[in-house]
């Protein structure tokens, strides 16, 4: 399994992750806002379609790398984004629309399922608007879901910053510039 996100189709993002379970376990990390602010976000989600989902992101609060990259200091106090649940299918299939007032809605889309003792967690990012969003959305789900790996089995988060700069000068390379 390659640990970098693929683009299916245009403006589209999916990575997978293969997690130590149970499903139940993980989905609890997808939806519970006190487990999600682990490796992601906090704030409140509405699990049933046209819920509402409330995305509290302090980047800073991941690890002991509180610093971001230049670029991103506007974004070193967090910030906050809204969601509509569009889909969910508990425990293996969860859709919101991101909210976002400058790029319009985009949809992401959480499939898990079982595979032994572990699972397999395939994350779908969709109508992304600008190829600059693109390499920061796949560098950010890339180094969110390397702290639900270290989160999910119990290590010591990795750096948040570092990871991501390493990563969007990463996707920098792969994604074509149009």
């Amino acid at each position: 399994m390659d640990e970098y996100c693929a683009f299916t189709e245009s403006r589209t993002l999916r990575i997978e992750r293969l997690l130590p379970g149970p499903i139940e376990r993980v989905w609890a990390y997808v939806t519970e806002s006190g487990k999600r602010e682990k490796w992601f976000c906090s704030g409140n989600m509405e699990l049933n379609a046209g819920g509402q989902f409330e995305m509290k992101i302090r980047n800073a609060d991941l690890s002991d790398d509180k610093e971001p990259p230049e670029k991103y200091k506007k974004y070193a106090e967090g910030v906050t984004y809204f969601g509509t649940v569009t889909k969910c299918e508990p425990p293996n299939h969860l859709v919101y629309l991101w909210h976002d007032e400058q790029d319009g809605d985009s949809e992401v889309s959480f499939e898990l399922t079982p595979q032994d003792n572990d699972v397999l967690l395939v994350l779908t990012h969709r109508s992304l608007v600008r190829r600059d969003e693109v390499v920061s959305t796949a560098s950010g789900w890339h180094a969110h879901l390397d702290i639900l790996v270290d989160s999910l089995k119990g290590d010591k988060p990795r750096s948040f910053w570092t990871n991501f700069a390493r990563l969007e000068a990463e996707y920098e390379k792969r994604i074509p510039v149009e």
